[in-house]
């Protein structure tokens, strides 16, 4: 009997694009181990939350912006998943959040999505990743714990 791996959607969060170059690293590593993923630079919510059923796999990759604000590529995907409180019940995911640790709001969107998603029955795969752009190698970091993510897949 052959398993069939599972299709990642990769949740994008960014306003200066270092965190978009992390979620394409993290993808190519996923389709090189046989995955098939699904980048949303710009996630829209209808789409994604309207299609979770018991196969379906978020990955979020979250720069928080701003005063700890959601970045402007998933701004309105937040806002509607905050206002809307949809059951996501059958929702397996895992975050990353990304921030500088010299600001007082660190990885506070990163935390806040990992939060509301489990409120609302998502399923946490993994601890959250937190990367700190002013210290951490955030493709090192992340490729490490991606080796921890695909063996609860």
């Amino acid at each position: 009997m052959q398993t069939t791996l599972p299709t990642i959607d990769i949740l994008v969060a960014t306003t200066s694009g270092n965190t978009e170059y992390l979620a394409d690293q993290l993808s190519d590593q996923l389709q090189q181990q046989g995955f098939t993923t699904r980048l949303h630079y710009e996630p829209i919510y209808a789409d994604l939350v309207e299609a979770i059923d018991e196969q379906s796999y978020w990955l979020a990759c979250i720069a928080s912006h701003g005063a700890g604000e959601y970045a402007d590529s998933m701004l309105d995907f937040a806002t509607d998943l905050h206002a809307k409180n949809p059951p996501l019940d059958p929702l397996r995911y895992a975050v990353i959040a990304v921030g500088d640790s010299c600001y007082d709001t660190y990885c506070s969107a990163g935390r806040d999505f990992d939060h509301k998603l489990t409120k609302l029955g998502a399923k946490r795969l993994i601890e959250r990743l937190e990367i700190d752009m002013s210290v951490d190698d955030p493709e090192k970091k992340a490729s490490t714990w991606l080796t921890i993510f695909t063996r609860q897949l």
